[in-house]
């Protein structure tokens, strides 16, 4: 596969990247970028769904893609998503004896087992072919799609966060499957684990596009020197244009203190009038040299100001800063006591299970899909009532999930802060959303038109900034759907935070940066 001079563009004509020139072969590529920077569409342009707005897209190879979010049709089986549904009536009618035409000869023999080693590999072992996917957890489907690439050995695999929504089993299992392709893998992620398991990074921006080799640590090392190189240079050119600022002001100073020196003489009359007139035109032509010397000289600052601004912009890491709750450590946070919550039918999701917080202590609640981690974290919440035992919620807590959907998608990020901090006014609103990167006409962006990272951004502002931060934070899952800019400034925010923080993340890396203290396994 290999990219020539390739740009792509917006329906809106806004440019996402151009002049871009990759080849892609039996190695594994992971593609970062913050939301909206390309990274789905040089997988569109890869797998030639989309056409690129110039250069070429050239492919001497097969090509398989496993999507972000693929719905099957109605009534889709497993063999139906395996696209082996053909293969194995086949086979059953040999063997029942209804073998027509060339039947015999195309029936593959080595299909059932090659199925039940692809289910196998990615932790679906014995699934009924009849199963009906609508049936199956969102986890499972992704699993499910990722069999069919085994089944179909493409030369090269294009997976869009494919470990999104997948247990701590499941991601490993997609991670050995990705490092056991005999072909080339293409993999947009934020799953550090499984960025470390790359051949080379490819970082896309708004300024271009970067290649690192080797894995995630090794790119991530190179973003920090980025960083501190541009910072340092942003502080040089500042430097810079003091400096020729302060050139200027001292060349204009000296020749106003020359002009005025020629004037008292010309004033004593003992000058002759040529010779007055030569001096005045020297000095206006010495004056003019210096002007230009001078605007070339700031010109030239402003010039590398500017190009240093940008390069800072580029590598410079989101940040926000989480106000204090003030939790005393020995305050009591939240007590369970052999509480339970079953469905509607009768069906025993959670308990009995007894749990106690207190002050300011972080918990990972881990488990498998389906284990009722959430259900756990909605009792916490308040959000539902157990169905017996008791839940007790001394301090007010504030539950956000992975669609933060606390806030609205209709309204605006101010009004948004406005209906959840009532005694507050729109100056308060601004304020409050400015120190979380929404300023100016971002604080009145519609929710639902926010980004994954932005809406969980928004969602902390508005629920932090208020009049009493809540001193217990609830989180499930709340790294899905965020790039890896937006991860990072969540860390840095929670990492700071004086509150209670109970979450549920299959990241690894996330829970070790925000300090998780004691795991809670269901």
């Amino acid at each position: 596969m290999t990219l020539d001079k390739v740009a792509a563009r917006t329906p809106e004509g806004v440019t996402l990247f151009d002049n871009l020139s990759l080849t892609f072969a039996r190695e594994r590529t992971g593609v970062v970028g913050r939301n909206g920077a390309g990274k789905s569409t040089l997988l569109r342009l890869i797998a030639g769904r989309q056409a690129p707005a110039e250069g070429v897209v050239a492919r001497a190879g097969s090509v398989g893609v496993l999507d972000q979010r693929a719905e099957g049709p109605p009534g889709e089986s497993a063999a139906d998503a395996l696209g082996a549904a053909k293969g194995l009536r086949l086979i059953e009618r040999v063997l029942a004896g209804d073998a027509a035409g060339d039947d015999l000869a195309e029936a593959d023999w080595t299909l059932e087992a090659r199925i039940d080693e692809a289910l196998a590999a990615v932790g679906l072992a014995a699934l009924p072919m009849s199963r009906q996917t609508a049936a199956l957890s969102g986890g499972e489907r992704t699993r499910l799609r990722l069999a069919r690439l085994m089944l179909e050995k493409p030369d090269l695999i294009l997976l869009d966060e494919p470990t999104n929504h997948l247990d701590q089993e499941a991601r490993r299992r997609v991670a050995e499957m990705v490092e056991r392709w005999e072909g080339g893998v293409v993999v947009v992620s934020h799953d550090r684990d499984l960025l470390r398991r790359m051949n080379r990074i490819v970082d896309v921006s708004g300024l271009g596009v970067e290649i690192v080799g080797g894995g995630y640590d090794l790119y991530a090392a190179r973003k920090a020197d980025a960083r501190t190189a541009a910072e340092r240079a942003l502080a040089e050119a500042e430097r810079d244009v003091s400096r020729a600022g302060a050139e200027a002001q001292r060349r204009v100073e000296a020749k106003a203190r020359r002009d005025a020196a020629g004037r008292r003489k010309a004033g004593r009359g003992d000058m002759p009038r040529i010779l007055i007139g030569a001096r005045a035109e020297q000095a206006e032509n010495s004056g003019a040299r210096d002007h230009r010397l001078a605007t070339r000289q700031a010109e030239a600052a402003e010039a590398a100001l500017a190009a240093a601004r940008s390069r800072v912009e580029r590598v410079r890491a989101l940040s926000i800063a989480l106000p204090p709750t003030r939790l005393p450590p020995g305050r009591t946070v939240a007590t369970l006591r052999d509480a339970t919550w079953a469905a509607p039918d009768g069906r025993v999701v959670l308990g009995p299970i007894s749990l106690g917080l207190t002050g300011p202590e972080r918990v990972a609640v881990t488990g498998a899909n389906g284990a009722g981690k959430t259900t756990l974290l909605r009792l916490i919440a308040g959000r539902i009532e157990p169905t017996s035992g008791t839940v007790e919620r001394p301090v007010r807590g504030v539950m956000l999930d992975q669609q933060a959907d606390i806030l609205r998608p209709e309204e605006t990020l101010a009004e948004a802060w406005l209906r959840l901090n009532p005694a507050g006014r729109l100056n308060d609103a601004q304020a409050a959303l400015a120190r979380f990167l929404f300023r100016n006409a971002a604080a009145h962006r519609r929710v639902g038109d926010l980004s994954g990272g932005e809406r969980l951004r928004g969602a902390l502002a508005c629920v932090m900034t208020g009049a009493e931060p809540p001193p217990l934070l609830i989180l499930d899952e709340p790294t899905n759907h965020l790039d890896l800019a937006s991860v990072e400034a969540v860390e840095g925010a929670l990492a700071g935070y004086d509150g209670a923080l109970v979450v549920v993340s299959h990241d690894a890396d996330f829970l070790t940066a925000v300090g998780v203290e004691r795991t809670l396994a269901l």
